[in-house]
């Protein structure tokens, strides 16, 4: 299938690793140039080169702390031609609410849940006057599936997926949509870091973190390469009546309403 994206370009938070290097990867591979952002300035250049050389497509760096929302403004004016924007960067703490460090909690917001917020806001006004672009969040599937160990990011992200149906459910109007994929856990160091909280709080014991595996729908996490691809798609004019919705890419564990739930047994 002709995704028709050639020569678009994307802008994608927190692409230095994870999902979002993985979907650099997959836009870079349908003919995207791109913009990249992270922290890590060493790990952005490495990107750009190894897809500049796949591809052929040009690829701009901005290292970047996306709390710093001075710097967000910056971007979103440098980058003011972006046809999709990818909001993928940040880390909210794992553990219940006695565990979280306050100014820890507000920091992790400034990354994630003002940062998609207000560099959505500024891109939305530069999409809304060229009448068309794509802005999508990468959330997490906490946001619907509460979780009290996880209370920080099941906060963030519930306020995100409010805020990309009430935006994305006006913007096609402008010729714009919102929308937003919800993640289950996904292979990627973040995903070690939040399953070493939770195996705390379930077993006391921060090693036995590879248990939690048994309890994923197939045994198994995503891939952050499956998370891409259907970032892909819902970005493409192939998904153009698709926005004010949020795509859940759990294997099923918001439907069963927990990760901890044992696996249905096999006749």
């Amino acid at each position: 299938m002709d995704l028709q994206l050639k020569d678009k370009t994307v802008l994608i938070t927190g692409a230095s690793k994870g999902i979002g290097l993985a979907a650099a990867r997959a836009f870079a591979a349908e003919g995207c140039h791109l913009h990249l952002t992270a922290r890590n300035g060493q790990a952005l250049a490495e990107a750009q080169a190894e897809l500049q050389s796949a591809h052929g497509v040009r690829v701009t760096v901005h290292a970047l702390d996306m709390g710093d929302h001075e710097g967000v403004k910056k971007l979103a004016d440098a980058c003011a031609e972006t046809d999709i924007l990818i909001n993928n960067a940040g880390e909210i703490p794992s553990g219940p609410i006695e565990s979280i460090d306050e100014t820890l909690w507000k920091a992790s917001y400034d990354v994630k849940l003002f940062g998609y917020m207000f560099l959505t806001k500024y891109l939305y006004a530069h999409m809304k006057q060229r009448g068309h672009g794509v802005i999508l969040n990468d959330i997490g599937n906490s946001g619907e599936n509460w979780d009290a160990n996880y209370i920080a990011g099941s906060t963030a992200n519930a306020a995100l997926m409010a805020f990309t149906r009430a935006l994305g459910g006006v913007s096609l109007d402008f010729g714009v949509r919102v929308l937003a994929v919800n993640p289950g856990p996904v292979e990627t160091e973040r995903m070690v870091k939040i399953n070493k909280r939770r195996a705390i709080d379930l077993y006391g014991d921060e090693s036995k973190w590879q248990s939690l595996r048994e309890h994923y729908p197939g045994g198994r996490p995503a891939t952050p390469e499956e998370v891409a691809d259907l970032m892909v798609f819902l970005a493409s004019p192939r998904a153009g009546y698709i926005t004010g919705t949020v795509v859940t890419i759990d294997g099923g564990i918001a439907a069963k309403g927990s990760i901890i739930k044992p696996r249905a047994q096999t006749k």
